[in-house]
């Protein structure tokens, strides 16, 4: 599973630094979301098969949902899982949102996202943003995951 984690971890940079950075659409925007979305729910999978073995957790839940509950009462005071938690939530349904390109193959391009009545607008540095905290969720996951208690 670990592998899995890496190895679409090393796509998404892949996208976001190659990629986006020669072919500058949406779709690529929208493809390292997807990226991004794999790679958080196989980390909650992983978490929660250790929270499993550390007693931590009675069972693992099978809704996607009910995994996301458990994963943030696992860790109840950490707002980075909370964010990407939210942001996991989001990724999950970009593709059911209506979006819009802008600046397609120009230095700006960007991806506006109409989510609840609200704009979304993804650009690089949003991106960016978005990559540091996906990086600070691993390794609070890779702590969670050296603890044998």
């Amino acid at each position: 599973m670990l592998r899995d984690i890496d190895k679409e971890m090393k796509s998404a940079q892949h996208l976001l630094y190659v990629s986006l950075k020669y072919t500058r659409t949406g779709d690529v925007i929208i493809n390292l979301m997807r990226r991004w979305a794999n790679m958080i729910e196989f980390s909650l999978e992983e978490i929660l098969i250790h929270a499993k073995k550390t007693k931590k957790l009675k069972i693992i839940p099978h809704a996607p949902k009910l995994k996301q509950r458990a994963v943030i009462d696992i860790f109840k005071n950490n707002n980075t899982i909370k964010e990407i938690i939210a942001l996991y939530s989001f990724f999950r349904k970009v593709d059911k949102l209506q979006n819009i390109r802008s600046n397609e193959f120009r230095k700006n391009v960007a991806l506006i996202i109409l989510d609840e009545g609200k704009e979304v607008i993804i650009n690089m540095e949003k991106l960016k943003e978005w990559e540091k905290l996906l990086n600070d969720f691993i390794k609070v996951m890779l702590n969670f995951l050296k603890n044998k208690k």
